[in-house]
């Protein structure tokens, strides 16, 4: 009989996202080892705001897929920009965790996803007790992110969620960060908490480097949400496209404004191709030279999972968000650095970019140093210690 674990989240599969992919690989991957999973989710919604077709009208679902039982619950879904809407939507979710942790027997171990703050604080509140090993996966550090992207005010709101944090930590019985500054953080706080750094690595098998034709142009992507934190949109308007393509695909906030902005410059080399999935997206992305993976704004404690997963499939990155990130890309000889927020600097460094640069050679190297260093199975053996 294997240990039985309880994973809570707000995100997980079949939502989209670095979040959802992150959760399911960590279930799936202690479901492989012998764990007994169970995934407390709300009812998929993100990032529409829209309860996903199938879910509708149901308070729960459960199902059981690949040996992992997964108990969706009610949430009043909503993306609304609206921040009285979005902490209807945080609390309606955690009124369901409370009423599944009344009416169920909940293991000995359980790791909470935070943020968001509230739904965690919920968990940590009513599950806490020295006999049970409660593990906290932080993968932002909020309310700092939310300070930083303007969507919080230094008020007595912000103070509150600044306690609110502090008590989760306080209370859990160990911290696992997805950056080292998240875990410097946590340490500042509570320098005797038990804590243990566990990147987003990817899980999956690493593609057959092949050989990218060109039309002389540097071929650019990107991939992922198109939101406000990672500025597609200022992109568009701000790269120099003498000498390269820029090719996009996600969705999200910024998703109209930016096809509006290419229906409007007919002639500039931008092309969008919408929302694909994982294993499609994966395809592809080897057909490109690079990849760009930009932050609008430095966010403490954040590292793009793009930068692990991108190097799996040996694809050369531009990185453009500062912080820790960049340290992780330049460490590993993973691409190229531009100064964050510094337009003019991101532009000389694409002019100085050769397309013959990017042989097959130099991609079978990133994807090498990936193996080597990013290696999910690995991480999850010195997890399992933990558990």
């Amino acid at each position: 009989m294997g240990k039985n674990v309880l994973i809570i989240t707000s995100y997980f599969p079949p939502e989209i996202g670095a979040a959802s992919n992150r959760i399911f690989q960590l279930a799936d991957g202690l479901q492989k080892h012998h764990f007994n999973i169970t995934v407390l989710t709300p009812l998929p919604n993100y990032p529409t705001g829209q309860i996903f077709d199938g879910f509708k009208g149901k308070f729960k679902h459960v199902s059981e897929e690949k040996n992992i039982t997964i108990n969706r619950l009610w949430i009043f879904a909503s993306n609304s920009k609206n921040k009285l809407l979005r902490l209807i939507a945080m609390l309606s979710y955690s009124f369901s965790l409370i009423w599944f942790f009344m009416w169920n027997n909940i293991p000995k171990t359980v790791i909470v996803q935070s943020p968001p703050l509230l739904v965690a604080f919920t968990c940590v509140f009513f599950l806490k007790s020295k006999k049970r090993n409660l593990i906290l996966n932080v993968s932002d550090l909020w309310p700092i992110a939310g300070l930083e992207l303007g969507a919080f005010k230094n008020n007595f709101s912000y103070r509150v969620l600044e306690k609110i944090e502090r008590y989760n930590y306080k209370n859990s019985s160990l911290i696992l960060g997805q950056s080292e500054e998240i875990l410097t953080h946590v340490c500042s706080m509570f320098p005797k908490k038990k804590t243990f750094l566990y990147r987003n690595f990817p899980a999956f098998n690493p593609p057959e480097i092949k050989k990218t034709t060109s039309n002389g142009k540097l071929r650019i992507v990107y991939a992922g949400l198109l939101g406000i934190a990672q500025g597609i949109y200022k992109l568009c308007k701000e790269l120099d496209y003498s000498r390269i393509e820029f090719h996009i695909y996600g969705s999200g906030a910024e998703q109209k404004i930016i096809e509006g902005f290419i229906s409007q410059n007919p002639d500039l080399p931008i092309f969008f191709y919408g929302r694909v999935t994982r294993d499609e997206l994966h395809k592809l992305l080897m057909e490109y030279g690079i990849t760009v993976i930009p932050l609008l704004n430095r966010i403490y404690g954040s590292v793009p999972s793009k930068i692990f997963e991108y190097a799996h499939l040996g694809l050369p990155m531009l990185y453009f968000g500062g912080g820790e990130g960049e340290r992780v890309v330049e460490e590993n000889n993973l691409g190229w650095i531009a100064r964050p927020g510094d337009y003019k600097d991101l532009n000389r460094v694409i002019s100085r970019i050769e397309v013959g640069e990017i042989s097959e050679e130099r991609k079978k190297g990133i994807q090498q140093t990936a193996i080597r260093t990013f290696n999910f199975g690995s991480q999850l053996d010195e997890l399992k210690k933990l558990l």
